[in-house]
């Protein structure tokens, strides 16, 4: 299995997830990365976790993950729901600034992947800043169209940076897809896909506040600044997830 055995997990709609908050899963992560043992994480959300019940090559994705985290609080609600009370969501904007900062202290080297040119510059630039003496080995925006066309070239880049953590975004399920297929070949390197942390760090993207993610509607957040992207999905897919969570909690009822 892909969740070492000595860590908390529990299994969510078939899917191995990690039961945790930020800050054991950042000790988790910066142990297995300074180990040199790769793998791959998928920050996974209503709408990974949705995407998994229908399509193959998504479920497997999860399956192969080294850890599979709940960034998303009905997730996380989910997961303490089924007896993982210290379940707490793992977002990747949240994950990726403490890992960094506390990467500092013994000596991690970053690279990332995905976005744009732009971003990726606003990026680094607003995180050497902010978390001095961090190391960037190394960033690339890979072109648009099909990954067959630049994995291999993206691949060979990353792979002469040596970096202990390859931060990855692509969105989802592209990222999660391109992490199973391609996070082998990077290995020893850990690979995280973190979505829109890349946007939200550069500040190219405003983040929901404080008061609407400990609310949990950060979510709502994001269909408000893209509703012709997001509305969609969101509505398939949320509405399929309270649908599957009502289905799981009626079959664990003891019965009467």
């Amino acid at each position: 299995m892909a969740v070492p055995s000595t860590e908390p997990r529990v299994r969510v709609m078939g899917v191995e997830t990690f039961v945790g908050d930020v800050d054991t899963v950042a000790e988790t992560v910066i142990r297995r990365a300074l180990a040199g043992e790769g793998g791959h994480v998928v920050l996974c959300n209503v709408h990974v976790l949705m995407t998994a019940t229908r399509d193959p090559e998504v479920s497997r994705a999860l399956e192969d993950a080294w850890l599979v985290l709940p960034d998303g609080a009905p997730v996380a609600w989910l997961q303490r729901r089924l007896g993982a009370d210290a379940a707490r969501r793992v977002g990747g904007p949240d994950l990726m600034p403490v890992v960094l900062d506390r990467g500092r202290d013994v000596g991690l080297r970053h690279a990332f992947v995905g976005s744009t040119r732009g971003t990726l510059d606003a990026l680094t630039g607003r995180l050497q800043a902010r978390y001095p003496g961090i190391t960037i080995a190394g960033t690339v925006a890979p072109p648009f169209g099909s990954p067959s066309s630049w994995s291999e070239d993206v691949i060979a880049s990353v792979s002469s940076w040596r970096p202990h953590i390859v931060w990855l975004a692509l969105g989802a399920p592209k990222q999660e897809l391109w992490m199973s297929e391609h996070a082998a070949a990077l290995a020893p390197s850990l690979v995280l896909g973190v979505g829109a942390a890349f946007d939200f760090h550069a500040e190219v993207c405003a983040r929901a506040p404080r008061w609407m993610q400990h609310a949990g509607l950060e979510w709502l957040h994001r269909l408000g600044s893209e509703p012709r992207r997001l509305a969609g999905r969101y509505v398939k897919t949320n509405s399929a997830f309270v649908a599957h969570a009502a289905i799981v909690l009626v079959r664990r009822r003891p019965a009467a």
